[in-house]
C-alpha cells in the first residue's frame, strides 16, 4: 500500500515536472517557439503574459519616475537616484519580447484586467527616452566632476592667498583659482551642475577682481614706493656736505620734486598708501629745506655779489683825495652788505674774511 502510494505519488512529480519543463521550453523567449504556442494554446504562456505585464507596468512606471527625477533634478541625488530608475527600466524594457509587441492575449487580459497595448512605436519611444536619459545622466555626472573639481580648486585657492607669505605665493594660488573659475565656466549651462555653478562662479570672480586689483594696486604701489624711494635717495647723497651753490641745491630740490611725484600718483585705496604718505611727509619736509636752502644761496651770493663790486669801485677811487667820512660810508656799505652773507653758504667764509678786513678798515678810521 505505501510502496503503490509512493509509486504514484513518484509519477505524479514526474509528470510535474515534465509539465513544467514543456512549459518552460514553450515559454522560453524565442519567435519560433513562442508565436505558434501564443496562437493554438495562448494558456501555456500565462508565465511569459504575466512576466511580460510586471515589465510593462514597471517600465512605464520607472521610465516616468526616471523624466522626473533626471530632467527635473534639483541636487545630484537626484541624478544618482534617476540614475538607478533608467537602469531598472532599461532591464524591464528588455523583458518585453520585440516581436511580440501588439500582440493582446484577450485571454489573461480578459481574466486579469491587463491594458496593455505595447506597440513597436510606443516601444522605440521608450526605448530612445531611457537612452536621452542615459546621455543625460552621462554629461550630468561630468558636470558634476567638473562642479566639484572647480570648487575644490576656488575654496583651496582663496585659502591659499589668505596665508600666502609671499608674492609669488599669491599670484600663484590666484593661478590656481583662475583654473578652478575656468572648469567651473566649461560646466554646460544646461545641466543641473551648471545652473549650480553659475552662482558660486559670479562671486567667485567677484572675489577674484576684487583681491586680483588689490595685488595689481599692491605691486604698482610697491613699484611707485621704491621709485620714490631710490630718487630719495640719490636726493640725500646729493645734499650732504653743505654748503652748494644754489645750482647744486636746484638739482637736489628737483630729486626730490621727482619722489614726491611718485608717491602722489597712489590712490588712497591701494594698499601702498599709507606707506606713501609717511614717506610723502618726509620728503615734503626734506624740500622745504632744500628750498630754504636755495633761497639762502642766492640772497647770499647777491649780497655778497654786490659787497665785491662795492669794494672793486673803492679800490678804484682816490682815497687820498676822500674825506674821511666819505671811505668810512663806503666801507660801510660794504659791510652791510658782507653781514647779509648768511652760514652755511658758498660764499661765507670769503665774506666773513672780507668783514674782518673792512671792519678793522673802518675802525682806523675812528
Amino acid at each position: 500500500m505505501v510502496a503503490r502510494t509512493f509509486g504514484c505519488l513518484g509519477s505524479a512529480l514526474v509528470t510535474v515536472a515534465g509539465l513544467a519543463g514543456v512549459t518552460w521550453v514553450l515559454n522560453l523567449p524565442y519567435p519560433m517557439i513562442r508565436w505558434p504556442v501564443a496562437k493554438t494554446v495562448p494558456l501555456i504562456l500565462l508565465p511569459s503574459y504575466i512576466k511580460m505585464d510586471h515589465d510593462y507596468r514597471q517600465a512605464v512606471s520607472l521610465v516616468e519616475q526616471a523624466d522626473q527625477l533626471v530632467n527635473q533634478a534639483t541636487s545630484a541625488q537626484d541624478i544618482e537616484l534617476g540614475e538607478e530608475k533608467v537602469t531598472q527600466a532599461q532591464t524591464h524594457l528588455d523583458g518585453l519580447p520585440v516581436w511580440f509587441l501588439g500582440y493582446y492575449p484577450q485571454g489573461y487580459c480578459g481574466f486579469v484586467g491587463c491594458s496593455w497595448r505595447f506597440t513597436l512605436d510606443e516601444f522605440e519611444t521608450a526605448r530612445a527616452e531611457i537612452g536621452r536619459m542615459e546621455a543625460v545622466v552621462f554629461q550630468e555626472r561630468n558636470a558634476q566632476t567638473l562642479l566639484t573639481a572647480g570648487t575644490t580648486a576656488v575654496d583651496g585657492a582663496q585659502q591659499a592667498f589668505q596665508t600666502a607669505a609671499s608674492s609669488s605665493d599669491r599670484a600663484t594660488a590666484l593661478t590656481t583659482w583662475q583654473q578652478g573659475m575656468d572648469r567651473l565656466s566649461e560646466i554646460p549651462p544646461e545641466t543641473l551642475a551648471g545652473r549650480q555653478s553659475a552662482t558660486k562662479l559670479d562671486a567667485y570672480q567677484r572675489d577674484y577682481q576684487q583681491v586680483a586689483g588689490n595685488v595689481a594696486g599692491g605691486n604698482r604701489s610697491g613699484t611707485l614706493v621704491d621709485a620714490a624711494k631710490a630718487f630719495g635717495y640719490e636726493a640725500a647723497v646729493a645734499g650732504q656736505n653743505p654748503p652748494h651753490s644754489a645750482a647744486r641745491w636746484e638739482t637736489v630740490a628737483g630729486l626730490w620734486e621727482t619722489a614726491i611725484a611718485r608717491l602722489d600718483d597712489i590712490p588712497i585705496d591701494d594698499p601702498g598708501y599709507s606707506e606713501a604718505q609717511i614717506l610723502l611727509a618726509q620728503y615734503q619736509t626734506n624740500l622745504g629745506i632744500v628750498q630754504e636752502n636755495i633761497g639762502k644761496e642766492e640772497a647770499s651770493a647777491r649780497a655778497f655779489d654786490s659787497a665785491t663790486e662795492k669794494s672793486t669801485y673803492m679800490l678804484a677811487q682816490n682815497l687820498k683825495g676822500m674825506e674821511r667820512n666819505q671811505i668810512a660810508s663806503l666801507l660801510q656799505d660794504i659791510i652791510n652788505d658782507l653781514e647779509k652773507v648768511q652760514p652755511n653758504t658758498t660764499n661765507h667764509a670769503r665774506a666773513s674774511e672780507m668783514l674782518r678786513s673792512a671792519n678793522q678798515k673802518l675802525a682806523q678810521l675812528e
